[in-house]
């Protein structure tokens, strides 16, 4: 016997055979390992570079604290690179290394305080005692012209506040400091010991005879005039060395006196100048 089929019924039972299939296969998906792969890009984004880059860019907030902490402690930072740019970079002061050591020594520390805020202008100031201490500038032309190298022994005659010894040593292996004022000697001696510098030697003395102990130096620096060059610091010169004097009195000149391998004294004149005289046994 056949059996009579309804076409339309048949269609309905397919349809929805298909549409409990579709709501079983939805309600087995994992909605966990759906939100995992949709949240991918986002993950991926935090794994990318921003906490990296924050990372690398840590070195910078630690250069900017330690140039605040620079400041704190040495308010006069800027204005010592100023004079340096300008008045000696753009002039005719050509040495890196003697350009670093004039950013590096604090001219201020070693002035009178109420000088302080002058510290870093363009000229002499007075240090008590009818003595000064020397302009930057001329300091730092007398330290090219010596062409000091990590090796050498220097002779610093004239110490006064101990500005120039400050600049010597952190150029050269040790500096021998002469200064005739004994109230200077002391307070230079104080004062370069608080400021760290323990290859500096300072002695109250007349520099006319220089150091003979010690002898001999390479690099010679006075900043006091006689009226002619001392022969016992050109004796006092090794072989190879180079000392910087100023000669004269109403009209000073400032010499540079080199002494050759073979022991020849060359002598050079480089520029008017004008410093204290030298006292003690160069007035006899």
């Amino acid at each position: 016997m056949k059996i009579a089929r309804n076409p339309g019924s048949f269609h309905l039972s397919v349809i929805f055979v298909i549409v409990i299939a579709l709501i079983a296969t939805s309600c087995t998906r994992d909605p966990d390992r759906s939100m995992t792969s949709t949240e991918k890009p986002d993950n991926q984004t935090a794994i990318e570079k921003p906490d990296n880059q924050t990372a690398i860019e840590k070195p910078d907030n630690q250069t900017a604290t330690a140039k605040t902490d620079e400041l704190s402690r040495d308010p006069f930072v800027a204005v010592r690179r100023k004079m340096v740019d300008e008045q000696m970079a753009k002039r005719d002061i050509v040495n890196e290394k003697v350009l670093d050591a004039m950013r590096r020594v604090p001219r201020h520390r070693l002035v009178p305080e109420h000088m302080q805020k002058h510290a870093y202008d363009d000229s002499p100031l007075p240090i008590g005692e009818d003595q000064t201490i020397s302009q930057p500038y001329i300091v730092a032309l007398m330290t090219q012209l010596v062409d000091p190298q990590p090796q050498h022994k220097a002779l610093d005659i004239g110490a006064g506040s101990g500005y120039q010894a400050a600049v010597l040593a952190e150029l050269v292996e040790s500096v021998y400091s002469i200064e005739i004022v004994e109230s200077l000697a002391t307070s230079a001696r104080e004062n370069l010991k608080t400021l760290g510098y323990s290859n500096i030697e300072v002695r109250h003395g007349d520099g006319y005879r220089g150091w003979k102990s010690e002898a001999p130096f390479d690099v010679i620096i006075i900043a006091a005039a006689p009226d002619h060059i001392p022969q016992a610091l050109v004796e006092q010169l090794a072989p190879g060395g180079k000392m910087v004097i100023p000669i004269g009195k109403r009209h000073q000149e400032l010499i540079l006196i080199e002494k050759d391998l073979d022991g020849t004294v060359n002598q050079k004149a480089i520029a008017p100048v004008l410093f204290v005289p030298m006292t003690g046994e160069a007035r006899k």
